[in-house]
């Protein structure tokens, strides 16, 4: 058997999807930001997992920089903290979450 991807995690997991750090505050900022909606989110914690070097390196080599936290909504790179940030300032990010069913009203 193959190693787990970026791709299979997401694939096979939540429509919330967060790779995540537990030494990176703005990693725990938008774990909180998402409880606080009430979302139930798959978090991969890179410096817990076996393959977690693997999977930063595939982070990275997509455009993540840094390479978490990486959100991932509905399947799709949704982005890192700024991206996160901006959508909710803009009134965006909850009607994403409810559109992909992470959250309902």
């Amino acid at each position: 058997m193959g190693t787990t991807t970026v791709a299979d995690l997401v694939a096979q997991s939540r429509p919330l999807v967060i790779f995540s750090k537990t030494s990176c505050c703005m990693s725990e900022t938008i774990k909180i930001l998402f409880y606080g909606f009430g979302a139930n989110p798959a978090i991969y914690e890179l410096d817990e997992l076996q393959n977690g070097q693997q999977l930063e390196r595939e982070l990275v080599a997509s455009g993540r920089r840094p390479s978490v936290p990486a959100v991932f909504i509905g399947g799709r790179l949704v982005g890192g903290s700024n991206e996160v940030m901006s959508l909710q300032v803009k009134g965006e990010l909850k009607k994403m979450l409810l559109k992909h069913q992470v959250i309902r009203l």
